[in-house]
């Protein structure tokens, strides 16, 4: 048994979030200790080289007694409900008033000094956090970006401390070691089925993302999905969605035959005048702009910014058109709710037929959501990875489909099957961890295919 010295935090978890925590205690002066369940966490040496006085235990939790220990922070990897954690949560600290165990997060709330715009959601966290950073700088504000997207929090109070505003993109595994976020504005753009490995079911998933709002004085939630609505009173709340919006809600509408971003009844901007297409953009838009405005941002820098935003890479994101076929990559696409954006977003505005690419790690998923849209949409799925079976399972009987061994191979076979006016879309509605990296590695293996095709079509017609 690994005794941990009484007064003592200790860290969970060696991931990027974790190394950040021991970066951030080692600032503050705070003593700690190290424990992660890998036998060799990864990047041990620089570790060591930073903190040369640090212990690090690494293998199973249970041979620690962390019964004196003062404070217990997780990194979101770690599932905080391990039986050697667990007892803690139910445990105050004296000295800080939160459970004795917490996040990264709840460090991050007792050192900041500015306001924070939080966004959590199942879909469209990253696009939405990364559109209200521009909205920011578009306005005069000097804001701090990262969190679950780019950098760690806690890297951002040293990285920025003069930040006027941090904007925070937080997962449920973030927020559920979270005790108050405080947040001047939080947003839950929408609620979908996810992590359920973790989270047990969709009521423990949407418990975790509640935490947002925990302190919060402005909730921004969408009007479809009453499940992102808060569970506790907030002092203010705005409804975004996609249809005409009444009061400080913002939705959309026709406007001399146009559709338009509104605010109420006011009219913000056309939809045809942003770099992006598809319903699910408009709804990220009207998501940064409602935050945006909460936090009194210049209304015109704000719709000027969402003009010019053409996207992320790996969302919905147009990589090339070959014979008059698109081909689009939402490898970012990793559970149901974001791929049914992307068919729905997409298939409204296509001439052709749908193919789209998906499998992977589904996660416990329900796949049976897709039936309906691929019904009216696809010409064919093709299905590859590890939970192929399941998804063809769910889905046949609805569309075509076809099996395939891995990525590439689905690639060969849209090509092959495309006609001009469809779409070659990846929306994998899964994890990619059977196959590559992370999500990231499968949209660029799709980017190469498809630039590559493009090229070779380039050359053969010069």
């Amino acid at each position: 048994m690994v005794h941990v010295p009484p007064g003592i935090t200790l860290v969970v978890g060696l991931g990027l979030s974790g190394r950040a925590i021991c970066r951030h205690l080692a600032r503050q002066g705070v003593p700690f200790m190290v424990a992660d369940t890998r036998d060799e966490p990864p990047e041990m040496a620089a570790f060591f080289n930073a903190h040369p006085d640090v212990s690090v235990h690494c293998g199973p939790l249970e041979a620690l007694d962390i019964e004196a220990v003062e404070e217990v922070v997780v990194s979101p990897g770690v599932d905080p409900h391990h039986p050697t954690l667990a007892p803690l949560a139910a445990q105050m600290n004296p000295r800080t008033g939160d459970p004795r165990l917490v996040g990264e997060m709840a460090l991050f709330v007792r050192a900041a000094s500015a306001p924070i715009a939080a966004i959590t959601g199942s879909n469209a966290k990253s696009s939405v956090t990364t559109l209200l950073g521009q909205m920011a700088q578009a306005s005069g504000v000097k804001a701090a970006v990262g969190g679950n997207l780019g950098t760690p929090a806690l890297d951002l109070l040293e990285q920025q401390p003069d930040a006027e505003l941090f904007i925070l993109e937080l997962s449920s595994f973030q927020l559920e070691t979270t005790p108050r976020l405080g947040a001047a504005v939080a947003a839950f753009l929408n609620l979908s089925e996810d992590h359920l490995d973790r989270h047990g079911d969709m009521q423990g998933y949407r418990r975790a993302k509640q935490a947002i709002f925990r302190g919060a004085q402005h909730a921004v939630v969408n009007a479809e999905e009453p499940m992102t609505f808060p569970d506790e009173p907030v002092a203010e709340l705005t409804r975004f969605g996609s249809q005409p919006p009444s009061g400080r809600d913002l939705g959309l509408a026709l406007e001399q035959g146009r559709l338009t971003l509104m605010k109420g009844k006011a009219s913000w901007l056309a939809a045809d005048q942003l770099a992006m297409v598809g319903q699910h953009h408009y709804l990220n838009g009207l998501a940064a702009l409602a935050m945006g405005d909460a936090l009194e941002f210049d209304r015109a820098a704000m719709c000027e910014a969402l003009k010019a935003f053409k996207g992320l890479p790996h969302r919905s994101e147009l990589i090339a058109e070959l014979d008059g076929v698109k081909w689009v990559n939402d490898s970012k696409g990793t559970n149901v709710g974001a791929t049914l954006a992307a068919i729905e977003g997409i298939g409204a505005d296509l001439n052709g037929r749908l193919i789209l690419l998906a499998g992977g790690v589904g996660k416990g998923a329900d796949f049976s959501p897709l039936t309906v849209p691929l019904s009216a949409n696809a010409r064919c799925v093709i299905l590859f990875g590890q939970d192929a079976s399941r998804l063809d399972e769910a889905l046949s009987g609805h569309v075509e489909t076809r099996l395939v061994a891995d990525l590439a191979h689905a690639m060969q076979e849209a090509y092959a099957l495309a006609k001009p006016g469809d779409c070659v879309l990846l929306s994998p509605a899964c994890a990619s961890l059977d196959q590559f990296v992370n999500y990231q590695a499968r949209g660029d293996a799709f980017r190469h295919w498809v630039q590559q095709k493009a090229q070779f079509a380039s050359e053969a017609s010069s």
